[in-house]
């Protein structure tokens, strides 16, 4: 048999049948080591050799790091999240690490992760019931509550799971850049896409109405700045006098009140698109000179108790309105004139509107600060049932 060539690998038989192959190959540490693979045939282990083999010789190195997938999910989070990514995001991202990752995932090796493992526990995920945590029947391959007939039936969403993937998904491929792994795993497995409610809108009566009968509301001027301008509720909360020109007639959007870590903040809009300057109609004009005059009442009336903030939208005695908390207001203003929407849905209502009188859709865009037109188009772009019937009835005359 003729002399295995250096770098060529070997493979032995060990004592309890298994087979045992060892390889060099470059480290991302710069270090030529030597690595075992192991396999139940001699054939499972040339294969391995080989790939190893294959990617050493494409320069790609191996990993030399035995961390566990939670010891990397906390590096990740201090070290690059938490540098790089808005305070709001770093939440949402800490949360789904420590509520559903670390949990799942981190005893595992980050470097022998596979495919087959996060796809089997994401399926998990989605199918436990998340109020009573009854576990997972491995035998029957549903959740324990789901067996014996008590399901909760409280499931995790779709968005939810979505979220979970995608989080993992992130924090695998900086463990690529960073050549702690050779490929995200992460990417090669799929998640059911959710559906994504878009709302009901209001129709050009209802907006009327609603305009007209919040007139005498202390948040009038919020109303018709979310109908006509689109803007976020982040956005509005945190919109500042010093943005707003009402002899220019403009507004700019630059700063979203959001509550983080326990506090109320004025953080970066959403997204680099969502920082914009917008004309302001003389609709809109009008309700905030107003609104500045009910604020100066209110101001004069808290006296000593009045904490300025330079904010538009206040509580009464000038500090910032918790985001969660409009709905107070919001809700008593809809039931009361028969609205079945949220309040967010004064936004969706604005860019329907908008491309109902065929505005282009960039220049809706540019006005509710989507970070690409494919989000106007999507999400929000539905042809109203009076569009449809008349489109149809067009062809319909055409081929008659």
């Amino acid at each position: 048999m003729a002399k295995r060539a250096n770098g060529e690998g070997s493979i032995t038989i060990r004592k309890d049948g298994t087979y045992h192959g060892r390889v060099y190959v470059t480290t991302t540490s710069g270090i030529r080591k030597r690595v075992s693979v192991y396999g139940k045939t001699r054939d499972d282990v040339r294969e391995k050799i080989t790939e190893l083999q294959a990617q050493d010789n494409k320069g790609i190195p191996m990993p030399d790091t035995n961390a566990k997938v939670e010891e990397y999910l906390t590096y990740w989070l201090a070290n690059v999240v938490k540098v790089n990514r808005r305070p709001k995001t770093y939440q949402g991202y800490e949360s789904v690490v420590r509520v559903h990752l670390i949990p799942g995932l981190g005893r595992k090796k980050l470097r022998t992760l596979r495919a087959a493992e996060v796809r089997s526990w994401l399926r998990r995920v989605a199918d436990e019931c998340q109020c009573c945590k009854h576990g997972w029947d491995k035998a029957r391959d549903k959740p324990v509550c789901c067996a014996v007939g008590e399901c909760c039936r409280s499931l995790l969403s779709r968005r939810m799971v979505q979220s979970i993937h995608a989080v993992l998904r992130n924090a695998l491929q900086n463990a690529v850049r960073e050549e702690l792994i050779v490929r995200n795993v992460a990417q090669l497995v799929q998640v059911p896409t959710p559906t994504y409610d878009t709302g009901k809108g209001l129709t050009v009566p209802e907006a009327r109405l609603l305009l007209k009968r919040s007139a005498d509301d202390r948040l009038h001027a919020l109303y018709v700045l979310a109908l006509t301008m689109g803007m976020r509720r982040g956005e509005l909360l945190g919109l500042r006098w010093d943005a707003v020109d009402l002899d220019r007639g403009t507004l700019i959007v630059e700063r979203s009140l959001q509550r983080v870590g326990g506090e109320l903040k004025l953080v970066l809009p959403k997204t680099q698109t969502s920082v914009r300057t917008l004309p302001l109609p003389p609709l809109v004009i009008k309700a905030l000179a107003e609104h500045r005059e009910r604020q100066a009442q209110e101001r004069a009336a808290a006296g000593d108790r009045w904490q300025e903030r330079g904010l538009v939208f206040t509580s009464r005695v000038g500090t910032p309105i918790e985001p969660d908390n409009l709905r107070r207001s919001w809700d008593p203003l809809r039931q009361r004139l028969g609205l079945e929407v949220r309040f967010h849905d004064l936004r969706h209502t604005c860019v329907t509107l908008l491309l109902d009188l065929k505005v282009p859709p960039h220049v809706v865009r540019q006005i509710a600060g989507h970070s690409d037109i494919g989000v106007t188009m999507k999400v929000y772009a539905h042809a109203s049932l009076d569009e449809q019937r008349k489109a149809l009835g067009s062809l319909g005359d055409a081929l008659s």
